[in-house]
């Protein structure tokens, strides 16, 4: 039965959409789990996507990441913000706003195509070689979200600084990198559990060999680390982080897709 799933998104999945009978699933990922990629809700968000396809259905990006965040929050009760789910669904280059009256507005940053390039080319993503359970860390973070109120003020700040940055054809885009340092800063104060030895590590020693700034992707404690690096300095950084994984990636504008779609109505 359903109840014998040991997977929760797996389990919760299937019984949200009401799947009584047995099926074939198989799953590939390019990247380690738990290592703050949101690879948990891209993959809930794919096995939605692709039950709600079987049973005929075409559902629009908003209404896939508005059913996979339900599941994750309210079926599973995993303590996960809503990014994970919007970025899984629609794809894209974009600013997502989480208004107070629960709606969430998707916009893309509208770049040139050689400007959005420069800026891809001057990013690293290197694994720390930590997993972590995210819901965990992020526990904290919520129990210590009235005493962090001045730094997540602050970085709220840091998201209209960086799409001006990103977006004004004069600016400087290596000031993206100096902002994400700033944000590294107030980040690494909002759980104990944010980083360790290790990652402070990675992270100076990337600082030191060239890196203008980066941060910890996810809830924090472990995973993959964002480097903004010139080009002409990236080769240093990476001969110095030479024992960590590097992973070449490029943004993808598509989000979940069916690739085969074969129906079954029942």
């Amino acid at each position: 039965s359903i109840d014998e799933i040991i997977h929760p998104s797996v389990r919760e999945t299937l019984r949200y959409m009401k799947v009584d009978y047995g099926l074939e699933l198989h799953h590939d990922g390019d990247i380690p789990a738990r290592s703050g990629m949101g690879s948990s809700s891209a993959f809930t968000t794919c096995l939605l996507k692709t039950l709600m396809a079987m049973k005929g259905r075409v559902v629009s990006r908003e209404e896939l990441f508005k059913k996979v965040i339900h599941i994750e929050q309210n079926l599973i009760k995993e303590n996960v913000g809503s990014q994970d789910q919007v970025f899984a669904a629609v794809g894209g280059f974009n600013q997502i706003d989480f208004l107070p009256n629960g709606r969430i507005v998707v916009s893309p940053v509208v770049m040139p195509a050689k400007r959005l390039a420069k800026f891809r080319q001057n990013l690293l993503l290197v694994f720390s070689g930590i997993s972590r359970i995210a819901s965990e860390i992020a526990k904290e973070q919520i129990d210590n979200t009235q005493k962090n109120l001045v730094s997540l003020h602050a970085m709220k700040g840091f998201v209209d600084e960086g799409y001006k940055i990103l977006t004004s054809p004069r600016a400087d885009l290596d000031d993206f990198g100096r902002l994400l340092d700033e944000t590294w800063r107030y980040k690494k104060c909002l759980s104990n559990q944010m980083t360790n030895g290790e990652i402070d590590y990675i992270y100076e020693t990337a600082m030191k060999n060239g890196a203008l700034g980066g941060k910890l992707l996810g809830a924090g404690g472990g995973g993959f680390l964002l480097f903004y690096v010139p080009r002409h300095e990236q080769q240093r950084v990476l001969k110095a982080l030479g024992k960590y994984l590097r992973i070449p990636f490029d943004f993808d504008f598509s989000g979940a897709e069916n690739i085969i779609y074969k129906p079954s109505y029942d």
